[in-house]
């Protein structure tokens, strides 16, 4: 078998734009589900949970099902091509929305976990769009098309907390039983949109191509790419999981939970409309590293004061640096495989990305619960000094090698 990379043709201009188009109008769509989700469940869990400990438990299952269905979304991609991906993922986010409404109409907290890992099942798909996208494009507009998809993202930001804020009180005497059922219609609607969109179907080289997974595995610039990606994703998720729920513990009321979540999900995906250019001019490192340095700032924002205005410039930094912060190391995974080794190099990625992200996500609630939230702040500027030690090592290992081949 040679070295060298094989490539596959991209699709042409009309047919990558017509696909970049619909994946991000079901990254909106996606975004608004999961909004929902986050602005719901460590409130429902509150409600629901045997134990304060475990309000923020279904958030936590949530990313257990991203976790757990990253490398099995990554498989059937390879075998049976990214559609057939897409619709199983929009499958789960249906169920979510059912599960959820029968869950809150019972009573049960153990059905609204099951409920949250069809969710997240759902997530782990909707990110592999990112990639998809990188698909339909020539290689030097790869990280543009990539952002361009997670920009549709922003509608989300409007459409999930809106959502919540005009359906939650729609089914008295049970609080966001219609929103769950509107969540559930929201994602069979993304499914017709991405219905149409075409991609190449995977050849008999992706199925069984490439090289040795170990080998890939040991590159540091795909190390680096994972525990960057790691770190922006865990401390989003670990500081918005308990967010709301401070929120309400602090005197605030569930509009300004939802109001502030509305902001931080459009500056998770606002800047992606301008993100794939800032990698193209300054390097995918450099944009991880401003990430960092916004996720940082957002702790330190949140421990200056517990009035709306601090929660809600602390969700926007923290939305901000996971923008830059996890694009910029998806476009360094994308460094670090050829084509025919992308779906199993990714899938590993976010495997990687969201098993990191739920044991952060487990403890948020014991923390949250038993020390505050200023101790959930403090305790984040550890993996952001572990990401930049991390893009330190790259770098000085990159010094005297060679650029990585593009996939």
């Amino acid at each position: 078998m040679t070295d060298s990379p094989i490539s596959t043709p991209a699709p042409g201009p009309d047919a990558g734009t017509g696909n970049i188009l619909r994946l991000a109008a079901a990254q909106a769509l996606a975004g608004a589900n999961s909004t929902v989700l986050f602005a719901t469940g460590a409130v429902v869990g509150n409600m629901l949970a045997p134990s304060p400990v475990l309000a923020t438990l279904p958030i936590s299952i949530y990313v257990v099902g991203m976790t757990a269905c990253a490398i099995p979304a990554g498989f059937v991609a390879r075998r049976h091509g990214r559609q057939a991906v897409f619709m199983i993922g929009t499958g789960s986010g249906v169920v979510t929305g059912l599960l959820s409404t029968l869950a809150v109409l019972a009573g049960s907290f153990w059905l609204f976990c099951l409920a949250a890992f069809f969710g997240g099942a759902y997530a782990a798909v909707v990110f592999t769009f990112r990639f998809a996208a990188a698909d339909c494009v020539g290689p030097d507009r790869r990280a543009r098309a990539l952002s361009a998809v997670m920009a549709g993202g922003v509608a989300s930001g409007v459409i999930g907390p809106q959502l919540v804020t005009h359906t939650m009180n729609l089914w008295p005497p049970t609080l966001f039983a219609a929103t769950f059922l509107a969540q559930a219609a929201v994602a069979a609607l993304s499914a017709v949109i991405l219905a149409g969109v075409r991609l190449p179907r995977p050849t008999a080289q992706d199925a069984s191509g490439g090289r040795p997974l170990a080998t890939i595995l040991r590159q540091p610039r795909f190390v680096t790419a994972v525990v960057c990606g790691a770190v922006s994703y865990l401390l989003m998720n670990f500081l918005m999981t308990s967010a709301p729920l401070a929120m309400r513990l602090c005197g605030l009321g569930q509009e300004d939970a939802n109001l502030g979540l509305q902001w931080h999900v459009i500056a998770m995906y606002g800047p992606s409309f301008f993100t794939g250019r800032w990698i193209a001019r300054f390097g995918a490192s450099r944009v991880v590293a401003a990430g960092l340095a916004l996720t940082a700032a957002a702790a330190a924002t949140g421990l200056a004061g517990v009035d709306v205005a601090h929660f809600w410039v602390t969700l926007i930094l923290l939305g901000l640096g996971w923008n830059l912060g996890f694009l910029g190391a998806s476009a360094l995974v994308l460094e670090c495989h050829r084509p025919e080794e992308r779906t199993r190099v990714q899938a590993f990625n976010d495997f990687a990305v969201f098993g990191c992200v739920a044991l952060g996500s487990f403890s948020s609630g014991g923390l949250l619960a038993g020390y505050g939230w200023d101790a959930v702040l403090r305790i984040s500027f550890a993996p952001v000094l572990v990401a930049a030690a991390a893009l330190a090592w790259s770098a000085m290992r990159r010094g005297g090698e060679a650029r990585p081949r593009t996939a």
